[in-house]
């Protein structure tokens, strides 16, 4: 089972990626003038652009999806707080969370 179905009950969206362009809303395609609700914080950015409160926590597990490595891992958790990422569980080796 992939780590978005199995933390968000969720298939892979089509065209989704781990660090996707904000979409654009067709109000800011015909002004200049940016607006509060128009720039989405990078911890909200969903998978495909859009806003989502827990973009970053999907992005992660989309990640986590896209490494052999981490395929079948059920013992290790993705949650967001606010803009951090917490991982809850174990793994077999610390190894495995290295960054590459």
């Amino acid at each position: 089972m992939s780590w978005l179905k199995r933390l968000f009950g969720m298939e892979k969206p089509q065209n989704a990626q781990v660090n996707p362009t904000p979409q654009v809303s067709q109000a800011s395609a015909t002004t200049n003038a940016p607006t509060a609700t128009q720039s989405i914080p990078p911890e909200r950015l969903g998978l495909n652009g859009e806003y989502d409160q827990s973009g970053l926590a999907k992005r992660v597990a989309l990640a986590f999806d896209q490494d052999q490595q981490l395929d079948d891992m059920n013992s290790l958790w993705v949650a967001q707080t606010g803009s951090t990422v917490v991982l809850k569980g174990s793994v077999p080796s610390q190894d495995i969370l290295s960054i590459k």
